[in-house]
């Protein structure tokens, strides 16, 4: 079992997250940098480069705000474009098999909750270990809230 932390405690794809953000600047920048090189173009035209390049750059920085929360109460897992927060007695199961993409939560109420915040994408060894430990955390505290 793997050593429980203490609370709060945060995980995210760290590697991931920086690729993400450094790949977004970088397009933002590249793509105003040629709008504004572009003599020929109008400014409505350069204005239109330069919020294409924004959206692009929102879209990689919604990727990469994935994260898990842990704390006293419960979880907050925060994916793409939802958040949503657990009690710890609501996860049964704290599921990264050979070839998922992410951690799967399996939860009291039959559903399945994926975790985006913990991916073994870039960082396979980190992605194992936080779910061993997030597994950890989970089954500490439903432990506790034993009657």
């Amino acid at each position: 079992m793997s050593e429980i932390p203490a609370l709060p405690v945060t995980f995210r794809p760290g590697r991931t997250r920086a690729v993400l953000l450094t790949a977004g600047l970088a397009i933002f920048v590249v793509i105003t940098t040629v709008a504004m090189l572009l003599e020929q173009l109008t400014p409505g035209e350069k204005l239109s480069f330069v919020l294409t390049g924004a959206l692009l750059f929102a879209v990689l920085a919604l990727l990469a705000r994935v994260k898990v929360v842990a704390d006293e109460t419960g979880v907050t897992v925060v994916n793409i474009v939802s958040r949503r927060r657990l009690a710890w007695a609501e996860i049964l199961q704290v599921n990264l098999r050979p070839g998922d993409p992410w951690v799967f939560l399996n939860l009291s109420d039959g559903t399945s909750l994926p975790v985006l915040g913990i991916q073994p994408g870039i960082a396979k060894a980190r992605a194992i270990a936080d779910a061993r430990t997030l597994r950890a955390l989970a089954e500490d505290r439903s432990l506790r809230d034993l009657p």
